[in-house]
């Protein structure tokens, strides 16, 4: 056969060649199996696929062309059904509950190679929900191409990397994207795959890299055409795709993938595979690795599969594609996450940090300023994973922060009056930790306009709230500019190294030094007013003698016109212990205000 060659899952789905299409498929139980479609009238008993003895079935069909609807037709005659079933790899399902698509990759990636994935500390992520990033009200959700619309913006706020929810084709229209139903499909509601080729391709000419959020920990539970998919299964369960025992549990059903069988490993590290080459995505972030290493949110007992399984597709990423990222929502600060596969570790490259995200929420939405705890926010600026800040990933919202009735920070801080003075001076001074400690920062969508909704996969964005936040959303652009260094002035914002120098539990500030080599526009300093207390003069230690400039004041009425603009002036490092440093000075802050100040770089 003069087949096209493809780089992943070679031979396995509807693979499309200048004289028809190939059929592959795995079905260890069945008698027998046809492939059905608009190329032969849907005829169930026409085109039988050969049996090669391992459980795989093939054949070769020159009338299926690309565009055609197709199923297989599996006979199990121990069972005596005959079930018609999409194909597990189809590139392209009309709908969850439809046909499978005979799909070939014609997209032009011509310019793409020019791109390149910025480094670990240079990354500022923003996760994006396709479905509702768009203000689209007319009865469908947002989809990709209108998604395109909005990388100007994204790129202008300084964001350097989009983590999309899942994509995979899923129940219905409407979904956060965690109950995959066809994993080698894009969502036929935001596009399909050419639409998703196109937005990748369109964010990295704007510099943005894509990485895609993917969901092995189980599949479905509905419209899951691998459920007992070839008749077989053994107490109850799922059948060959599934455990069929006491693993088979998690959250969503009994619908965990057997990490045992060889099959299903290689399905899920083709799965990885695809989204990286065949799309050119930039990264995966995998969600709740928790219940792919244990058998229930962390209780009842581990599952080796799932821990080697982890170790393997990490590894074969890295073999096949240099320079992505992967993350882990584990959730259990479990430094082994993000150890080496060959030091026993499960191979990422980050993991999203609830060490950091709990005790900072804590303290921006605590009612009484006595209840913030500087020691807690101490540990959770200062915490890494093995030695190194960049495997955490830092955030105040995300999707999972704010949803189910959780409500959005500026919300949380005060119920019903989100847009209040409190609410915008206490959520920005969670961000300003998110994206001044040393870590990867994230953004949840509409954080930057100050969204108050929590997460609902049917509530779209109120982008009227970029114009009546219009200095929220300046001020969140001011520091991820300070965080890349787009300015030459604070280039320690992306080093590993941190000291929390000032802690004053009492009147609720402290002030810590960030630094990536050391010296003048690189030494850092970061100064954060947990209270409801100005201080015009406020006395505290400087790493280096000289002029300090203000970078960032969060109390700049520029940012809101009921900002104090308290004056948070340059100041004079001079000669003297205070800290623990070598020098000392003094700065004005605001009430629940922060500052940012380097020296200008030399």
């Amino acid at each position: 056969m003069n087949s096209t060659k493809r780089s992943l899952h070679p031979g396995m789905g509807a693979v499309v060649h200048p004289k028809g299409t190939m059929f592959r498929v795995w079905a260890p139980f069945a008698s027998s199996v046809a492939v059905a479609g608009s190329f032969n009238s849907w005829s169930s008993d026409t085109d039988f696929l050969a049996c090669e003895g391992n459980g795989y079935w093939s054949c070769d069909l020159q009338q299926a062309r690309k565009g055609d609807r197709y199923q297989y037709v599996v006979i199990n005659a121990k069972t005596g059904n005959e079930y018609w079933r999409n194909d597990p790899y189809a590139l392209e399902v009309t709908h969850s509950a439809g046909d499978s698509v005979i799909v070939a990759d014609a997209f032009d990636w011509s310019g793409d190679e020019e791109f390149r994935m910025p480094s670990l500390n240079e990354l500022v992520l923003y996760e994006m929900h396709i479905g509702t990033f768009n203000d689209e009200h007319g009865g469908r959700p947002g989809d990709l191409f209108r998604a395109i619309d909005r990388l100007a913006y994204l790129h202008d706020l300084g964001i350097n990397a989009i983590e999309i929810m899942p994509l995979t084709e899923f129940a219905a229209d409407y979904s956060w994207g965690y109950n995959p139903g066809h994993l080698f499909a894009v969502e036929s509601a935001y596009g399909g795959p050419l639409s998703l080729k196109k937005f990748i391709k369109a964010a990295h000419s704007y510099g943005i890299a894509v990485i895609i959020d993917v969901v092995y920990n189980h599949f479905g539970p509905s419209d899951l055409d691998l459920w007992r998919f070839d008749g077989w299964s053994e107490n109850g369960k799922g059948g060959i795709y599934f455990f069929n025992d006491w693993r088979a549990k998690t959250p969503w059903g009994h619908t965990r993938p057997d990490y045992g069988r060889s099959e299903v490993r290689s399905f899920i590290r083709d799965n990885a595979l695809m989204w990286l080459k065949d799309f050119h995505a930039d990264g995966l972030r995998w969600d709740s690795t928790v219940n792919i290493r244990t058998q229930y949110n962390g209780s009842g007992g581990d599952i080796h599969e799932g821990w080697t399984l982890m170790q393997w597709v990490n590894s074969e990423v890295r073999k096949e594609r240099i320079g992505v990222i992967n993350i882990a929502e584990d959730l259990q600060e479990n430094e082994w996450i993000t150890k080496p596969a060959q030091e026993g570790g499960a191979g990422f490259d980050a993991q999203w940090a609830a060490g950091f995200t709990h005790p900072v929420r804590d303290a921006v939405i605590a009612h009484d300023d006595r209840e913030r705890n500087m020691h807690d926010l101490e540990r959770a600026i200062t915490g890494s994973y093995n030695g190194d800040a960049f495997q955490r990933v830092l955030y105040t919202e995300s999707h999972d922060e704010v949803a189910n009735g959780q409500a959005r920070v500026p919300e949380a801080v005060w119920p019903g009056n989100a847009a209040s003075w409190f609410s915008r001076k206490r959520s920005t001074l969670g961000v300003v930790l998110a994206l001044t400690a040393p870590g990867i920062p994230m953004v949840f969508q509409g954080q930057e306009l100050l969204e108050d909704e929590w997460f609902r996969d049917t509530d779209p964005i109120d982008w009227t709230k970029l114009q009546r936040f219009d200095g929220i959303h300046t001020l969140y652009r001011d520091l991820v500019r300070l965080r890349r260094n787009w300015h030459d002035q604070t280039a320690g914002l992306r080093g590993q190294h941190v000291n929390v120098f000032h802690i004053n539990n009492e009147d609720k500030l402290l002030a810590y030094h960030r630094w990536e080599h050391g010296g003048k526009g690189d030494d850092v300093v970061v100064v954060v007013n947990m209270s409801n207390r100005s201080y015009p003069v406020y006395r505290m230690g400087l790493p280096r003698s000289g002029k300090w400039r203000v970078r960032f004041n969060s109390d700049w009425s520029g940012y809101s016109s009921d900002f104090s603009n308290h004056p948070g002036y340059d100041t004079e490092a001079y000669p003297g212990m205070k800290d623990g440093l070598l020098f000392h000075g003094s700065v004005g802050v605001g009430a629940y205000s922060a500052l940012i100040l380097s020296q200008d770089a030399e």
